[in-house]
């Protein structure tokens, strides 16, 4: 077990994964605005960064996977730029899925881009279905990381790739200690005052410092399946960029 597993929203009461439906679902309604706010919008690029993975290193990507899609950012993003056939969207929490699809809605893009309450642990998809699967910030959120690498493994196409980005903790002097006061002061106060969930915006980065990180998550990746395994660190090592093949 990773000591991010451990470590639920709310306490005790309830596995991991039921605390964190529920959690998103409470901040939906305020999740675009706090995550754009308290990342300066510069989750944005790092979503881009995932894609542009996947713009140079395929000829073509027909389907794509994006797991605990949330308000389905990335899965519009990835129709964007990848233009697919078809993206579809998976998450645990249907509220945030409500989000994205009315986001999806208001693109027209309603015909192209479908969401389905799913856990990742246990994906109801074929074998080799998808020829790319991403996924943004939600490695954290799992209540068994290794099992839901090797779902995302299944259900990549022989050939196929993932691209993951997930935020991290800083490692060098003084990105490492300005990090942490943000994270543990300025993040949960104002993700308290503007969601009015009083341990979300506690227990996200608390698990931000928990989950295996850099090297570790890489072979964790492999050992999962994948080849071909690589990280990258972006802007400081604020966030990581996972990429791999099937």
């Amino acid at each position: 077990m990773y000591k991010q597993e451990e470590i639920k929203p709310y306490g005790d009461g309830g596995t991991k994964s039921q605390q964190v439906e529920s959690m998103f679902d409470n901040i939906a309604h305020s999740y675009d605005v706090l995550n754009h706010t308290l990342s300066f919008g510069i989750d944005k690029i790092w979503r881009k960064k995932a894609i542009a993975f996947l713009q140079k290193n395929r000829k073509t990507t027909d389907s794509v996977l994006d797991i605990a899609t949330g308000t389905g950012d990335f899965a519009i993003l990835a129709y964007e730029k990848l233009h697919p056939s078809k993206v579809v969207g998976v998450d645990i929490s249907e509220g945030m899925m409500n989000v994205g699809r009315e986001k999806v809605k208001e693109h027209g893009l309603q015909d192209c881009i479908q969401f389905q309450k799913e856990d990742c642990a246990n994906m109801s998809f074929q074998n080799d279905t998808f020829d790319a699967v991403i996924s943004a910030f939600a490695l954290r959120n799992f209540e068994n990381l290794d099992v839901c690498l090797k779902e995302m493994h299944r259900v990549l196409a022989d050939g196929g790739h993932l691209s993951v980005v997930d935020l991290c903790t800083p490692v060098s002097f003084p990105m490492k200690q300005l990090f942490y006061v943000y994270s543990h002061i300025v993040m949960p106060l104002v993700g308290r005052f503007i969601s009015k969930d009083t341990k979300a915006y506690t227990y996200l980065p608390d698990t931000m410092s928990a989950v295996p990180q850099a090297k570790k998550m890489q072979n964790i990746i492999s050992k999962a399946g994948f080849k071909n395994t690589k990280y990258k660190r972006l802007l400081f090592g604020m966030c990581i960029l996972y990429t791999a093949e099937k």
